[in-house]
C-alpha cells in the first residue's frame, strides 16, 4: 500500500491542490544534467494537456515577499510585506514582518468567505495563524508548534505526526551531513502531515509547502552545480524524494479525480553566489552613510549627516526629514536630486576583483509598487546581476566577501505548472496565480487585485 490512501469522497465541485517548492528554478528542473532524474514531475511537465512555464518572481526577490504576493495577488504596496527585515523609521527599529503585518485578504481568507474549505500547511507569512474555514498550519516564522496552527485543537495531531515547522539552517554551517538528515526527516514529516489532512479533512483547496528546497539550495547548490562526489548525489536524492512524494499525491488524489486542479510552483529561482555585496559598506566608503561611533552595533547609530542606508537585499532608504529619526534630506526637489545622484553612483559599483558592474538597475519604488502602503517601501531597490548577493551588514570592511551561503535567489526563473489546462500567456509573474486559482474554483475575484486571471484553455 502506498503512503497515500484513497481520496475522501467524490464530488463534481472544482477543487485545487497546490504543492509549493520554495526556490526551485525552472532551469534546474529542465537542466540537461537532470534529465530523467525527476520522472514524476518531468513526466507531468511534458504532457501536452498541461502547462509548464517559467515565471517571474518579485522585487526584491525574497520568499516572504513572493509568497505574500502569491497569496494576495497584490504587490507589496498593497499587502505591506517588503522584505525579510523591515524597519520603523522613527524611532528606528528593525523587525521581522509576519502575517500580522499583512494588510489585505489572502487567498485562503477569500476562499473561506466563499464557504470553501481550505487546508494550508507551512506557507511563509502565515504566522501567527489567522482563522480560516478549515485548517492553517503556519510556516517558518513560527517557532513553537503549540502556537502555529488554527484551530489550536489540531496541535495534538501535529505533535503525534512529528510535524516539523522548519530545519535548523545554522546546522548547515556546522555539519552538512546532520543538516541533510534534518532535511529528509522534516520532508518525511511534512508529507505525512499532508497525508493525514488529505484523508481526514474535507477540502476544496489544499496547499502544502516545502521550505527545505530553499534551505538545501542556499547551502548545497554548489554541490550540485560542481558535481561534488559526496554531497552532489545527496542533493539530487532529496529532490528525488520530493518527486516520489509528488507522484504519490498525484496518483491517489488527482489522477482519478478530474474535479481536482493540480498545481506545482516555486516562488523564485536560484544560482551560485559569486560574491556577497555589502551595500552599507559601499555607502560608507562613498560618504552616503555615516555613524556616530567607529564600530556601530546597529543602524540606530546613524549620524544625522547620513544620506542613505540599506536593508537586505538591496533596499535603500534615504534619510528624509520628517520620516527618519535623524532625517536631513528635504522632501521634494532635494529628495529627487539626491535620489538621482545615488542611482547614478550605485550603477557604477564594481566588483573589485573583476571590475564588472554589480547591478543591472536601480529602481524607484513608485515604478514597481502601487497601493496604500507605498510610503513604507524603500526609496530605491537595487537589482544585482545573478551571482551577486546583496547584503545589509554594517560590520564589513570590504565591499565583497563570502559566507557559508553558496546559493542565492534569482528573479526570473521560478516555475508554474497547471495540469490539464493550457495557459495562453507566457510572460507573467507570481501575482497572476491568486486570481487564476479563484477563477478555477468559481469564486469572484476581488477588484483590487493587481491583475486578472491567466487566460486558460482546455
Amino acid at each position: 500500500m502506498g503512503l497515500f490512501n484513497t481520496f475522501r469522497g467524490k464530488s463534481k465541485k472544482k477543487k485545487v491542490l497546490v504543492i509549493g517548492l520554495d526556490g526551485v528554478p525552472h532551469s534546474f528542473l529542465t537542466h540537461p544534467k537532470n534529465s530523467g532524474k525527476f520522472p514524476i514531475m518531468q513526466g507531468l511537465f511534458q504532457q501536452h494537456k498541461g502547462s509548464f512555464h517559467r515565471m517571474r518572481s518579485v522585487i526584491p526577490t525574497i520568499s516572504s515577499v513572493a509568497w505574500s504576493s502569491f497569496m494576495t495577488g497584490r504587490n507589496p504596496a498593497k499587502h505591506n510585506i517588503y522584505g525579510f527585515i523591515d524597519r520603523n523609521p522613527n524611532p528606528f527599529e528593525p523587525f521581522i514582518p509576519t502575517g500580522s503585518n499583512m494588510r489585505c485578504s489572502t487567498l485562503w481568507q477569500i476562499l473561506s468567505e466563499a464557504k470553501k474549505r481550505v487546508v494550508v500547511i507551512n506557507v511563509p507569512i502565515t504566522y501567527p495563524p489567522k482563522p480560516v474555514n478549515g485548517v492553517l498550519v503556519s510556516g517558518f516564522l513560527a517557532t513553537k508548534l503549540e502556537k502555529c496552527a488554527y484551530p489550536s485543537s489540531i496541535v495534538p495531531q501535529l505533535q503525534e505526526l512529528g510535524y516539523r515547522i522548519d530545519v535548523d539552517a545554522w546546522l548547515a554551517r556546522k555539519d552538512k551531513k546532520k543538516f541533510l538528515q534534518e532535511l529528509f526527516l522534516t520532508l518525511d514529516r511534512r508529507f505525512a502531515t499532508a497525508e493525514h489532512f488529505l484523508k481526514k479533512k474535507d477540502w476544496d483547496y489544499f496547499q502544502v509547502h516545502i521550505m527545505g528546497t530553499d534551505r538545501i539550495n542556499h547551502f548545497l547548490w554548489d554541490a550540485w552545480e560542481d558535481d561534488d562526489p559526496e554531497l552532489g548525489p545527496e542533493f539530487i536524492r532529496y529532490y528525488q524524494k520530493i518527486d516520489s512524494y509528488i507522484g504519490q499525491i498525484h496518483d491517489q488524489f488527482v489522477q482519478h479525480n478530474p474535479e481536482v486542479h493540480f498545481i506545482l510552483l516555486s516562488d523564485h529561482g536560484f544560482c551560485k553566489i559569486r560574491q556577497e555585496v555589502y551595500i552599507n559598506q559601499w555607502l560608507q566608503e562613498k560618504g552616503w552613510l555615516k555613524f556616530t561611533s567607529e564600530k556601530p552595533g546597529s543602524l540606530k547609530e546613524m549620524h544625522p549627516d547620513t544620506f542613505a542606508y540599506s536593508l537586505i537585499p538591496g533596499r535603500i532608504f534615504l534619510n528624509v526629514q520628517g520620516r527618519e529619526f535623524c532625517g536631513q534630506i528635504k522632501p521634494g526637489k532635494h529628495y529627487e536630486k539626491v535620489r538621482e545622484q545615488l542611482i547614478d553612483s550605485l550603477m557604477n559599483m564594481e566588483d573589485p576583483e573583476t571590475e564588472e558592474t554589480i547591478l543591472t538597475k536601480v529602481i524607484k519604488r513608485e515604478d514597481i509598487y502601487h497601493g496604500p502602503y507605498l510610503a513604507r517601501a524603500a526609496d530605491l531597490i537595487a537589482v544585482p546581476r545573478d551571482g551577486y548577493d546583496l547584503k545589509g551588514n554594517i560590520d564589513r570592511t570590504t565591499l565583497t566577501g563570502r559566507s557559508e551561503l553558496v546559493g542565492m535567489h534569482t528573479y526570473d526563473d521560478a516555475f508554474f505548472y497547471l495540469k490539464d489546462k493550457r495557459i495562453k500567456e507566457s510572460n507573467f509573474d507570481i501575482c497572476a496565480l491568486a486570481p487564476t486559482i479563484l477563477k478555477l474554483m468559481g469564486v469572484p475575484i476581488p477588484q483590487d487585485l493587481d491583475r486578472g486571471p491567466l487566460p486558460l484553455a482546455g
